[in-house]
């Protein structure tokens, strides 16, 4: 009996080890998802992912969001200078800006889109509908025209962001949606700083002239132009220094995410200052704004409300602007 002890009480112990690893809870469908460029996202971050592409609708739903999809990736294919069903942009695809299909967390994503419009809008002073939004992308980002709201391809870009955000609450904003807003510098964005970090980071791929890549059959860009004839117009978003600031932080230069970025806060400021200093498109922006005092912070055009110029608009330093503001608006209470 004392000799098969040692014997049984290994047994035991193997079991119980055994037992120990069978206990270990096992990854569910709800701790890590995936979008639909398989990238896991950690739960951790709590930031919206996209829904699985199992979950599309079937039959001629399905295929207007497959085709929705097909539209943003590759929208100058269809829609570009040699597109096979319009020529109505500027070469650029809409992935140059959103990325991943617009579905990469802080990469410009629509997921809270369906949720938040329609929508009343200070830029347009009116309620706008998700139609008006994207062709607001159309004339501004693409420096194109409009897509006719009716049309298979407005109904299909419409239909896939609505599928995009499948499960988010109507009204709410969900983590990780949009771009990621960083705090204000104690001083004014500087384009020659600006220049260095463009050079060391970002050149390689959206070249010296900031005139892009294009693909080898030369029908789009596989590094959007981020100034110049081809490039998006003063009317953009991203021609708002938060906007493109935020922007890089999360995503540039290539292989950077939001929690791994490759830029401080400083770097990305100046660098969207040096590229929103160089030429570009330019759009009539005369009805934009109505109401002067919904402007933006860093909305580069005047007159404003504020008292403060364009120039400081444009660059910053924003933080007296916002103080200011917030003063104004305490005094008519």
């Amino acid at each position: 009996m004392n000799k098969a002890l040692p014997f049984i009480l290994g047994v035991l112990l193997l079991l119980a080890i055994l037992l120990t690893v069978n206990d270990v809870p096992k990854p569910s469908e709800d701790h890590v998802a995936l979008t639909t460029t398989e990238q896991p996202v950690p739960k951790e971050k709590n930031l919206w992912v996209a829904p699985d592409v199992a979950t599309l609708p079937t039959g001629e739903e399905g295929e207007l969001v497959k085709y929705g999809k097909e539209l943003v990736q590759f929208t100058s294919a269809y829609l570009g200078p040699k597109g096979t069903v319009m020529h109505i942009s500027n070469g650029m695809n809409c992935q140059n800006c959103h990325l991943d299909a617009g579905t990469k967390p802080w990469g410009n994503n629509y997921f809270a889109v369906y949720s938040m419009y329609p929508k009343f809008r200070e830029r347009s002073g009116a309620i706008e509908t998700i139609p008006k939004r994207v062709n607001d992308c159309f004339e501004r980002s693409l420096n194109g025209t409009a897509l006719d709201t009716n049309g298979k391809e407005m109904r299909a870009i419409v239909a896939y962001i609505k599928w995009l955000g499948t499960g988010v609450t109507k009204g709410e904003k969900p983590a990780g949606s949009g771009i990621m807003e960083l705090p204000f510098l104690d001083r004014a964005a500087n384009p020659e700083n600006g220049r260095m970090v463009y050079e060391q980071k970002c050149q390689s791929c959206h070249q010296a002239d900031g005139a892009g890549i294009l693909n080898a059959e030369k029908t789009a860009y596989t590094f959007p132009p981020l100034w110049g004839k081809n490039s998006y117009n003063n009317g953009a978003g991203l021609f708002r220094l938060s906007r493109f600031a935020g922007y890089a932080k999360a995503n540039m230069p290539l292989g950077a995410s939001y929690d791994a970025p490759q830029l401080t806060d400083e770097e990305a400021w100046d660098v969207a200052a040096y590229v929103n200093s160089q030429q570009r498109p330019q759009k009539d922006l005369s009805k934009d704004w109505p109401n002067i005092s919904g402007k933006p912070l860093d909305h580069p055009f005047g007159p404003f409300a504020d008292g403060f110029s364009e120039q400081q608009h444009k660059y910053g330093p924003f933080q007296p602007i916002k103080e200011k503001r917030e003063s104004m608006k305490k005094d008519k209470k």
